[in-house]
């Protein structure tokens, strides 16, 4: 990966630092894509102890604030990669939140909806045509197998009428498939390929929202170290995705374990993609 520029969000712990330090090592300049300035560099200066980033045979570690919940965020990070970066090769939409109690984004989402997809969208958008000029340039896009227990409601996309954070996480990530199959439709012929995934169950701080009972914690515990995965075995194919050979002009597939799976049909709808491309469109403010 050395010359080639990797943007991740999330890069701060779980998936997404495993994923940034592996590339690290790779000789990628990474960016670091993060909510909380001074935890990410923390985990910066972790990452290249471990590294032992060195000018001959490490890449570059760069830590940027991007805030998914805040589109004022997403656009302020944009402007400043677009200013400063003379070419975008990867890009990973990894950050995520996960089953949090209801609340909103500074722009009045749905928390879940607004982070996983809506941040993520614009984020996107804002970059492509740096990663066209980049071409062959690629994006990740981490979903999960919970996508298969969420709808697409466009009546009630904000949960306005209702909400239920494990069905609104799944929503989310099945929005985040379908957002990856119609962006690969659209830039089919342009040498950028969007590929979408899931990491598995992976032992990471996404499920600081869940309550598990006092009693019950060392037994969780105990069956999340002998079954779960870890952020680097999580990783794997993001950083798959985003560096192998073998998966080069690969666009529109979806992975596990660095191999391509099947889709449920619902995740394979591109009447309900091209609808919901539409309104995130007007959603985060491209179009009016």
């Amino acid at each position: 990966m050395r010359g080639k520029t990797v943007i991740i969000t999330g890069a701060n712990s779980g998936l997404g630092r495993a994923a940034a330090a592996e590339l690290l090592r790779m000789q990628a300049r990474v960016i670091m894509g993060c909510r909380d300035r001074a935890r990410a560099e923390r985990a910066a200066r972790e990452i290249r102890a471990e590294v032992g980033e060195r000018a001959d045979d490490a890449g570059e570690l760069v830590v940027r604030e991007l805030d998914l919940a805040s589109l004022r965020s997403v656009r302020a990070f944009c402007h400043r990669v677009l200013q400063e970066e003379s070419r975008l090769d990867v890009l990973i939409n990894n950050a995520g939140i996960f089953q949090c109690p209801y609340m909103k984004t500074e722009d009045g989402f749905e928390m879940q909806f607004g982070v996983n997809h809506l941040g993520h969208f614009l984020l996107t958008n804002l970059l492509l045509g740096l990663l066209k000029n980049s071409a062959p340039s690629r994006i990740v896009v981490v979903s999960s197998k919970l996508y298969k227990y969420g709808e697409i409601n466009f009546e009630d996309l904000n949960s306005e009428i209702s909400y239920n954070k494990s069905f609104c996480y799944s929503r989310s990530k099945l929005a985040n498939i379908l957002f990856a199959r119609e962006l690969a439709r659209r830039l089919e012929g342009t040498g950028v390929t969007v590929n979408s995934l899931h990491p598995g169950i992976v032992r990471t701080n996404l499920g600081r929202h869940v309550n598990i009972p006092l009693l019950a914690k060392p037994l969780f515990n105990l069956v999340s170290w002998a079954f779960f995965k870890t952020p680097l075995e999580g990783a794997q194919t993001s950083i798959y995705l985003a560096s192998s050979p073998d998966v080069e002009g690969v666009s529109g597939k979806y992975f596990g374990d660095c191999k391509e799976e099947e889709l449920l049909p619902k995740a394979m709808d591109d009447l309900v993609a091209r609808k919901l491309w539409d309104i995130s469109e007007v959603m985060v403010g491209l179009l009016k």
